[in-house]
């Protein structure tokens, strides 16, 4: 495995390029670990509804960027008190939602500091009932990351304000706020430290090394090229970032276990579905949009439906949701 050094930047159109530049181009048959820090953002998961998901107000105020990430989840709060990691390499058939194996590196650093953290749920990492991390991943043409946040010294209040929480995630967790649910890494060290300390020394730890003597790889001037490039065309693109909500005859969303939100809405017209668009902070292999377009066009009824899905692994873009919960959605059933 080889740390890719982004120099310090805390630009999020730019880091998340370089992470996405990294899976695609960079030579396939290395591993990868990427740091960065962003400065205020805030990072929307690739399903979700951005202008659901933020206080506009708020970011408009605090000159927020806000930007879309290629994996699922849930919309989250980065600022300079938030390390992110980013663990990117070969997708074996085995490690898309194994949120473990790629935690698991992280989790026995912060033990090594005292901070005795465990991997709970769907993607979080906590230490006994407080978050402070959340994981997601992506796959594309058998390459992975699985990248998460560590609250290390982060303006929790601002979580609150920037974001829109969906009741039905604080009753399913039985979250009483945000604020009593999160913790910054910092609370729960025996020694403080500053974040250049706490991030060489998860580096030395998870490499194994001094921090000299880390293995790197250094981004080339045709490297930087593309990120740019890339940043420009997807991370600085107002398309990607908000995107466009179809009209909606049809809205129903549910919040299933294990799973987590889908948001299903549909333009009806003449009892077929003319637009789909699915949004929810589920993760999936496959690119949520196929489905999409196998659904557009099918007539509204239950039957047409499984016969077009009838062949479709749901597991591919939801994970543990089963074909007969997605049609009663659908359905509003």
């Amino acid at each position: 495995m080889l740390f890719i050094d982004n120099e310090g930047i805390t630009d999020p159109r730019i880091n998340l390029a370089i992470e996405e530049y990294a899976l695609r181009q960079l030579p396939p048959e290395e591993s990868y670990l990427l740091f960065y820090i962003n400065e205020p953002s805030i990072i929307i998961g690739k399903n979700q509804n951005t202008l659901e998901e933020i206080n506009s107000e708020y970011v408009k105020s605090r000159n927020l960027h806000v930007v879309r990430r290629l994996s699922g989840g849930g919309a989250v709060y980065h600022d300079l008190g938030n390390l992110n990691f980013s663990f990117i390499t070969k997708d074996d058939g085995n490690s898309f939602h194994n949120f473990q194996k790629f935690t698991e590196p992280v989790v026995a650093a912060l033990s090594s500091l005292g901070v005795e953290a465990a991997l709970t749920g769907r993607n979080d990492i906590q230490v006994g009932e407080r978050k402070i991390s959340g994981n997601a991943q992506f796959s594309t043409k058998g390459r992975m990351f699985s990248h998460g946040t560590l609250l290390f010294d982060s303006e929790i209040e601002n979580v609150v304000s920037a974001l829109k929480v969906n009741p039905d995630k604080i009753q399913s967790k039985g979250i009483k706020s945000i604020r009593s649910r999160v913790a910054n890494i910092v609370e729960l060290l025996n020694e403080p430290i500053t974040m250049e300390e706490f991030r060489l020394k998860l580096l030395s730890f998870i490499f194994g090394v001094e921090t000299d003597q880390i293995p790197t790889y250094t981004l080339t001037k045709e490297d930087w090229s593309g990120i740019h490039e890339l940043s420009q065309e997807r991370y600085q693109n107002w398309d990607w970032n908000y995107g466009k909500s179809p009209k909606s005859t049809v809205q129903n969303s549910k919040r299933f276990e294990g799973v987590g939100s889908v948001d299903v809405r549909l333009d009806i017209e003449e009892g077929r579905i003319l637009q789909v668009k699915i949004y929810g902070d589920f993760f999936g292999a496959g690119d949520v949009t196929e489905l999409e377009d196998i659904l557009r066009g099918s007539r509204y009824e239950e039957s047409a439906l499984r016969e077009r899905l009838a062949q479709v692994d749901m597991r591919r873009y939801f994970g543990a949701l089963d074909l007969d919960s997605f049609i009663a959605l659908v359905m509003l059933s």
